[in-house]
């Protein structure tokens, strides 16, 4: 499915980053500065929610245990299928994948910021979105950096975070595709002055889109 558009701001920039590399918080001091922001995570979670039409689809293919009572996607019943089961994974992305990608095109279209990021932390993994991210920026920290900030925000053991990792693409991988890199081993106000100096810069690239 297509998501070619032309978008309403005048850059749209894709955003990502490994588990525990601050992209989210890097996306909100962005936001602080101006920005617009399209979150897939949220969309995912609201094309998950009780009477969306992915989640007829979703029951058919993995069955009403993964469904809640409410009829809303049961996500820790589902991410553990998928963690364990590429084939799950592979499936339950090709029911979320393309609405997602409409609803990120959507909303970008509808934005009416100067730059829009689109945070997307599967960015590499899936191919990206060509016809509508014209950049592409990394929030990058060090392993030992990811590991420590995803433990202490979640109830996971070190191996498990571990485990995430080997399912993402590699640090290598994502700064080989980036136009713009953040790194973010430091304090909040060493990532704040790296945003601050990125959005000076979206803000002149988005003039001469």
């Amino acid at each position: 499915m297509s998501v070619s558009t032309t978008p309403g701001p005048g850059l749209v920039v894709g955003v990502t980053g490994g588990i525990g590399c601050g992209k989210s918080t890097a996306a909100r001091l962005f936001v602080d500065c101006g920005a617009g922001l399209v979150d897939t995570d949220a969309i995912a979670l609201a094309l998950t929610q009780a009477g969306q039409p992915a989640m007829q689809e979703i029951a058919r293919r993995f069955g009403a245990e993964f469904i809640t009572p409410a009829g809303a996607l049961d996500r820790q019943r589902m991410r553990s299928r998928v963690f364990s089961d590429p084939a799950a994974k592979a499936d339950l992305e090709a029911i979320l994948h393309p609405l997602i990608r409409v609803e990120v095109a959507r909303q970008v279209r509808g934005c009416d910021k100067r730059y829009v990021l689109v945070l997307i932390p599967l960015l590499v993994e899936t191919g990206g979105y060509p016809g509508l991210v014209q950049r592409v920026l990394v929030v990058d920290a060090d392993e030992h950096v990811q590991i420590a900030r995803t433990m202490a925000r979640s109830a996971l053991t070190e191996e498990q975070v571990r485990a995430i990792m080997r399912t993402q693409a590699t640090r290598e991988q994502r700064l080989a595709a980036a136009d713009d890199i953040i790194e973010n081993n430091g304090d909040l106000e060493h990532l704040r002055t790296q945003v601050e100096a990125l959005h000076a810069r979206y803000l002149e690239l988005a003039k001469h889109s």
